[in-house]
């Protein structure tokens, strides 16, 4: 079976990146991880998607799931 994110899921690893690793400089530029899951979180809101599939995420925003996920214990 193919792993899948909800919206939800992408925006609560967002939220905890961003209390991890909280923006920085006067741009207030998000962590490596946040930023990896940015995109794909407003590419789903923009096309009104639930959910997207592991293998359509760049590895970088794979990788930040991945540990997110370990870090709440999934």
């Amino acid at each position: 079976m193919e792993t899948t994110y909800t919206l939800a899921e992408l925006e609560s690893a967002i939220n905890y990146w961003r209390a991890r690793s909280p923006s920085t400089g006067d741009e207030l530029a998000l962590c490596p991880q946040a930023s990896a899951l940015a995109e794909p979180y407003a590419l789903m809101i923009f096309e009104g998607r639930r959910e997207i599939a592991a293998a359509q995420l760049a590895p970088e925003a794979r990788q930040a799931l991945t540990d997110w996920g370990s870090a709440q214990g999934r």
